[in-house]
């Protein structure tokens, strides 16, 4: 039994990396690296969970229907997250800043604006949390880690199936992969750059958003939990790489890391004594080992966006 408990542990948290993973490989398909996506996953659980204390206020009954809760609550994170895609894009594409800079300032703006929300929504009883068997549906009533595999998890892995469809079976995919690796070519041959930059940039972000959530309200469940959602969108952007920039890879590396992540918790059940802190740091040491094969063998469909990180100027195509 341990180790079922153990597998759907590594399922349900991975689906968090999976969220962030997914959004960041739409945005980078379209040559941006966006290190925001730590700031976006907070700013993602921050807003889903304000407006489930607003519907959900302390001491009394919840004032919508859970279904319909769940909804609005992830319409509200959907939104948070596209405001920062958008707030990214004006600085990245419009006024075309560094890139690296810019992401990094998403991340230090994006959590500090997750604390004070937060903390915030603490002086409230943090009602939000009420709302914590809703998000486990259809598993609420179990025991067992089956709880953490809620309806997000499910939605997670369509998303990013559906990703990896739109980006290789699609116009709108080819498009944005043209955009991606030669932004003055696919300029020259009648796409919109900045049309497509913009909107994948927003829609990537939404969905990341949506992976600060879930880790707040499906898989941790507690006050705290959104004082670690940074160190989850880290990991999501290094679940990219592990991924090879591939949506349907994502899905098992996001196991792989999820297993990873909690293996330090598990082992001393399996008669295995290791400090936990080593085997969480395995996820970036496995990516570090990825990154230098996959630089080795130097295959084109291996490698990252051929403009990833580059601003584009029109004028000098």
């Amino acid at each position: 039994m341990k180790i079922i408990e153990f597998l759907l542990s590594a399922l349900a948290i991975g689906v968090t990396f999976l969220y962030g993973s997914t959004g960041e490989i739409i945005t980078e398909k379209a040559g941006h690296l966006n290190l925001g996506i730590p700031g976006i996953m907070g700013i993602g659980a921050a807003c889903g969970c304000a407006a489930l204390s607003v519907m959900i206020p302390a001491g009394a009954d919840p004032l919508l229907p859970a279904w319909l809760i769940v909804i609005i609550a992830l319409l509200a994170t959907l939104i948070g997250g596209a405001l920062m895609g958008l707030l990214y894009s004006f600085l990245a594409v419009t006024l075309r800043s560094n890139q690296n800079v810019t992401g990094l300032a998403m991340t230090i703006f994006g959590t500090g604006l997750t604390k004070y929300i937060f903390n915030a929504l603490e002086k409230k009883d943090a009602s939000y949390l009420r709302a914590l068997p809703f998000f486990r549906f259809p598993f609420n009533n179990t025991s067992s880690a089956l709880q953490y595999c809620g309806i997000l998890v499910f939605i997670g892995i369509g998303v990013a199936i559906a990703a990896s469809l739109i980006l290789t079976r699609t116009r709108v995919g080819l498009h944005l992969r043209a955009v991606g690796e030669s932004p003055a070519t696919a300029d020259a041959a009648g796409i919109n750059v900045t049309r497509y930059k913009y909107i994948a940039t927003i829609i990537g972000s939404a969905i990341a958003a949506v992976g600060g959530l879930f880790y707040v309200m499906d898989y941790q469940g507690s006050k705290e939990a959104y004082l670690s959602v940074e160190a989850m969108g880290w990991l999501s952007v290094a679940l990219v790489i592990f991924s090879l920039w591939r949506p349907y890879l994502s899905i098992i590396g996001s196991f792989v890391f999820g297993a990873m992540f909690i293996l330090g918790s598990y082992l001393p059940s399996f008669g295995v004594i290791i400090e936990p802190t080593i085997i969480k740091m395995l996820p970036y040491v496995v990516t570090i080992i990825v990154l230098i094969i996959t630089s080795i063998r130097n295959r084109r469909e291996n490698q990252p966006p051929a403009s990833l990180g580059v601003s584009y100027f029109r004028e000098d195509r």
